[in-house]
């Protein structure tokens, strides 16, 4: 069971961190907020304690696949704590989700001059180098942003820890830097998500929408690398009018499958009704580009040009 949160921000993040391993992202994120507004309403100045909480906040927003929040908390806990581990491996595994591998790379090499043995960002130099060859060519690492110089005393920091705190640092940012790409279900796993999907395509006919994100998510659970789960249970969110999570899900869905015309659509959908126009009109081109002759596609655009003009 979650602790009942104290009146302490040390007992909000006990209580996160609990919710946290529960998978429940979303209500450990509300109280990693929490835990910040009480440490800034204080007054007293805590860095490392408010690093910390923008950097498990990261954690929850990468798990939920909100990428850019994530990118937003690590950047926030590094300036407070700079060169941390966490922060620094979080950073780069939503840069990489999203594809921004030049930074991606940059963040995982930073981490390699604090500890060359880390797994996950051994791993992800070598992704990296992969995809920046093909998008960059043979001549890739004279396009990349500089890395910075980490300090001895950031070194001696990550040196200072325990060594079995360090283990731990390592193999928890293995876990959560492995995206949906690399997972190789199995077929039981397979077989088992596509009857889960089935069963929750048969609760949106039926209009039962909250009862069919259930089955989506435990179809995920099973399998996470098929696209129309995620866009499907995104039009779930957006009949219930939960448009920042339906963005979430078709941001995963073209993640997996780049020409996912359901996913740009309904994400133009959600980012109109969050009054993201501009992101809204830019799904709607992408997906115009797909499929000239989309109807709803058209006449929702010409909603989405209005409200800029």
């Amino acid at each position: 069971m979650v602790p009942k949160p104290s009146d302490s921000a040390e007992g909000l993040r006990a209580a996160g961190n609990q919710s946290f391993r529960n998978g429940q992202f979303a209500e450990a994120a509300a109280l990693y907020s929490r835990a910040l507004r009480m440490l800034q309403a204080q007054g007293s100045s805590n860095p490392k304690e408010e690093s910390i909480l923008y950097s498990n906040r990261a954690a929850c927003h990468l798990k939920d696949g909100n990428c850019r929040d994530c990118i937003k908390d690590c950047t926030s806990a590094l300036a407070l704590v700079p060169f941390s581990m966490k922060p620094l491996l979080r950073r780069a595994s939503a840069y990489e989700a999203l594809e921004k591998y030049p930074l991606a790379y940059v963040d995982y090499k930073t981490v390699l001059q604090i500890d060359d043995s880390v797994t996950p960002a051994l791993e992800g130099i070598n992704r990296m180098s992969r995809a920046l060859v093909d998008s960059l060519g043979p001549e890739w690492r004279l396009k990349l942003p500089s890395t910075p110089l980490v300090p001895i005393s950031a070194q001696k920091r990550w040196e200072s820890l325990p060594a079995e705190c360090r283990r731990e640092t390592a193999k928890s940012k293995v876990k959560e830097t492995t995206t949906a790409k690399s997972r190789v279900p199995s077929a039981g796993d397979v077989e088992r998500a596509r009857a889960l999907k089935e069963e929750g395509n048969e609760l949106v006919k039926k209009g039962n929408h909250k009862k069919a994100i259930e089955k989506y998510s435990e179809s995920l659970s099973f399998s996470d690398t098929e696209s129309a789960t995620y866009s499907n249970r995104a039009l779930c969110h957006l009949v219930l009018k939960q448009y920042k999570e339906a963005v979430k899900d078709c941001t995963e869905a073209l993640r997996l499958d780049g020409k996912n015309v359901k996913a740009f659509y309904r994400r133009a959908q959600a980012y109109k009704a969050l009054k993201d126009y501009k992101s809204s009109c830019e799904d709607l081109t992408r997906l115009l580009q797909l499929e000239p002759r989309n109807g709803p596609a058209q006449k929702l655009q010409q909603e989405v040009n209005q409200s800029l003009n």
